[in-house]
């Protein structure tokens, strides 16, 4: 704090702690006016946004996230994370980090950076200190109050947490920000820079060429299908979010019920971890998973839920499945849950909402899967504009269909259909319940 008054005061005008002289850490059981006076400014840092009624989580102790390490000003300690286990490597980073860290900061290793080299985490050490000082800098002139620093854009944090070797092309429509991701590609992985491209496409939408719309819609909303028939539905609720696993209507069910459990739980448990991390979804969750009864596939299903969960970043913990099938996860609140709305106006003029147009081929597509096994032929009928998209150009989904089930879909246009109404039949004319 009186570093940053010297600062602001234009007092200081050498932004390395090398030649300051540190004050005794505060006493954690004083109270606030020993230190704070009102009207004082002081810089912090917001460390976890607004959530719900919650309002932001601020601290006067300063970090500055880089790809490899966490620049930390006013400390000498140095911390290797826990996620990497070899003691020869964590040896190794800590006194490569000795030799190249500036004095009067601290610095956390991350866990990306377990086998990099001297000059890599010397040079993410560089940026995060031009940032401490380009920070410094406009401290004198600073309002009160407003924001000294911010993050990165949007893409180039999240490629500072996610980016690796294994990426092969990454996409903008965005003139803008096409060049500023090259720009920081050329920081961090200049090799990597041509596989950045700009989507100039006038007919087709980046988000729909990659069929990036369609995955949100079927993604967000309250029910989520799988493989096979099984799906998830998620609720939320103040306190906790909860997520139940249904096996659905299975044509190809396994030999035995507990087998049939087993084989959904474990689908579903890699669909949840995705879900978890896809909607930031923080706080307690709990699962209800398919009843088992044998402890050794509850166990099975807990070891697999836990490695589909080990590249999650977020802190979470896990318990095991109890007798019932319900599991308890609880996972780091950092930020809001992403939420994305999927339901739409209902087209057809009548009151209430309805899920998003864009979903009704899935839903008829999975209904299909659920029920062609049991019947030699089976008649489609839906609205004439759905019946138009799926016979339309080579191959059409019904082809496609053909391809995959080696069974003939007889697609018959109702006018008397809403849009998202469809109905199946069998060669008799019966309604087939799905």
């Amino acid at each position: 704090m009186k570093f940053i008054k010297l600062v602001s005061a234009g007092k200081i005008k050498d932004f390395s702690l090398k030649n300051f002289q540190f004050e005794k850490e505060i006493d954690k059981n004083g109270a606030i006016s020993d230190i704070l006076s009102a009207n004082q400014s002081v810089l912090v840092q917001v460390v976890k946004e607004p959530i719900s009624t919650k309002g932001p989580r601020i601290s006067a102790e300063l970090s500055f996230a880089g790809r490899f390490v966490v620049l930390v000003p006013f400390s000498d300690r140095i911390s290797i994370s826990q996620k990497i286990e070899s003691k020869e490597e964590k040896d190794r980073l800590k006194k490569l980090v000795q030799a190249v860290k500036p004095k009067g900061f601290g610095v956390i290793v991350r866990t990306v950076a377990e086998g990099k080299s001297t000059i890599e985490l010397e040079k993410d050490l560089q940026n995060l200190m031009n940032r401490w000082t380009a920070m410094c800098k406009k401290l004198p002139t600073a309002h009160h109050p407003s924001k000294i620093l911010g993050e990165l854009n949007k893409a180039s944090s999240i490629l500072r947490d996610v980016f690796n070797d294994t990426f092969t092309s990454i996409q903008t429509d965005d003139e803008e920000l096409y060049q500023e991701t090259k720009d920081y590609l050329a920081e961090i992985a200049p090799e990597k820079q041509k596989i950045v491209k700009f989507y100039q496409s006038k007919d087709t939408p980046l988000f729909e060429k990659y069929h990036i719309e369609r995955q949100i819609k079927t993604s967000f909303g309250r029910t989520v299908s799988m493989s096979k028939g099984a799906y998830l539905i998620i609720e939320h609720t103040e306190a906790l979010h909860v997520i139940d696993v249904n096996s659905g209507n299975r044509s190809n069910k396994a030999s035995n019920q507990e087998d049939t459990a087993l084989e959904v739980n474990m689908i579903a448990a890699a669909e949840i971890a995705r879900q978890l991390r896809l909607r930031d979804m923080g706080g307690i969750i709990v699962i209800d998973f398919i009843d088992m009864q044998n402890s050794d596939n509850r166990q099975v299903l807990f070891n697999f839920l836990r490695e589909e969960m080990s590249d999650d970043k977020a802190k979470h913990k896990i318990l095991p499945p109890s007798k019932f099938g319900l599991v308890q996860i609880t996972r780091q609140r950092v930020r809001p849950e992403v939420n994305i709305e999927t339901r739409e106006e209902n087209p057809n003029n009548l009151s209430g909402d309805v899920d998003a147009p864009i979903q009704i081929i899935d839903k008829i597509t999975f209904s299909l899967e659920k029920i062609i096994k049991d019947h030699k032929k089976i008649k489609l009928n839906v609205h004439p504009f759905v019946a138009a998209y799926l016979t339309k150009g080579f191959p059409s989904l019904r082809s496609k269909w053909f391809f995959e089930h080696k069974k003939w879909v007889k697609i018959i246009p109702r006018d008397a259909y809403t849009y998202l109404e469809y109905h199946f039949y069998d060669d008799q004319g019966k309604k087939i319940k799905e």
